[in-house]
């Protein structure tokens, strides 16, 4: 059996592999599959190994990354190569995969880690992709053409001279090529942060939820707005906006009409008319501080829903959201308000997750 079977691999941010490998291994005892995480620091991914074989396929089959906070992509390995030669990368893919007994997969990821070094290797997986894809093709382990709703077929190199090979399921894999949502600066936006929050809306909301509550008319309020990144992306929905911080906001944003500046503390302020849609907050506070002030938000039910920023720590990242997180829960259960909580360590975002709580609609 091939070293590296039995496991599958997780992409991250550089930097986050222990908070990786602690969450995975939460979820994975929860349910009663055992295992450990292989990682370097810095790296950019995890291997986590199972000590069955089934309970790799079980795992992946049955966590999603959407369900998780810092996996950016999961695959199963079917297989880790060594490239000896490397004038033919396409012949060790494709032995490996006539060792498995793998289907037809509707899609192909030619996959690099987020770090400096895989950076370097952006060029050669976008000149591998289109050979290994008409190879596949030629050979029925790829569909003729791209079906977004079959498993996936992931190659993910660590260098040069060495890859692992893998697959996915369609509702269990994140859709973009190296787990990231790419997305680009608004240059009539304030800050880079907008990002963050358009990013959130993007991914951790349905259309369905983000058609009901972003929607023209809707009143938000965005604590700790200044200068407006976040109000933007409101703004630019035809949201009504409360900006509350003791900063300056954007003068673009306030000439459309839609933002309600209030220089007060964020932590002691209260929506106008008693009640918004949305309730945004990207403050740098501690998370639970945080987490408190969006529960008695919602609890109190001055917001229906909210999106809002977690600060990290340097040390118990992943023990630190998980407290807070339940803290939220706990009180929002004491509330008996439906509500789902998604929780991710986005692209945009670095030191800090993003929360959306967001009630049944």
């Amino acid at each position: 059996m091939n070293d590296a079977q039995q496991s599958i691999i997780a992409y991250c941010r550089p930097g986050y592999e222990v908070d990786t490998g602690n969450e995975l291994t939460e979820l994975a005892t929860q349910k009663a599959l055992y295992g450990y995480p292989v990682f370097k620091a810095g790296e950019g991914y995890i291997r986590f190994q199972f000590h069955e074989p089934e309970h790799a396929e079980q795992f992946i089959n049955e966590v999603a990354v959407s369900d998780t906070i810092f996996p950016r992509q999961m695959f199963l390995v079917l297989a880790s190569i060594a490239i000896e030669d490397k004038s033919d990368r396409i012949g060790p893919v494709v032995h490996a995969l006539a060792q498995s007994d793998i289907s037809r997969c509707g899609t192909l990821f030619v996959d690099y880690p987020d770090t400096e070094e895989g950076k370097a290797l952006a060029k050669l997986c976008r000149k591998f992709a289109v050979p290994l894809r008409q190879a596949l093709r030629a050979r029925d382990y790829l569909t003729r053409k791209e079906q977004l709703n079959l498993a996936a077929l992931h190659v993910f190199f660590t260098s040069g001279e060495a890859c692992y090979v893998g697959v996915s399921q369609a509702k269990m894999r994140s859709p973009f090529e190296n787990g990231i949502c790419r997305l680009k600066f608004p240059p009539k936006a304030p800050s880079r942060s907008t990002l963050k929050l358009e990013e959130a809306l993007l991914t951790m909301l349905s259309a369905r939820q983000r058609e009901a509550i972003c929607r023209a008319g809707a009143r938000a309020v965005d604590l700790g707005a200044c200068p407006g990144g976040w109000t933007y992306q409101l703004v630019s929905r035809d949201m009504h906006v409360e900006a509350v911080d003791n900063g300056k906001m954007a003068d673009d944003l306030m000439a459309t009409g839609l933002v309600d500046y209030r220089a007060e503390d964020g932590f002691k302020y209260r929506p106008q008319m008693g009640h918004v849609e949305l309730l945004v907050c990207d403050m740098i506070e501690k998370p639970d501080r945080v987490a408190a002030l969006m529960a008695n938000w919602l609890t109190r039910n001055w917001a229906t829903h909210a999106i809002f920023n977690l600060k990290l720590p340097m040390k118990r990242r992943y023990e630190t959201v998980r407290a807070a997180i339940e803290a939220v829960g706990s009180q929002l259960a004491s509330a008996n308000i439906k509500a789902t909580m998604v929780i991710r360590h986005l692209y945009h975002n670095r030191d800090e997750v993003t929360v959306a709580v967001i009630r049944e609609i």
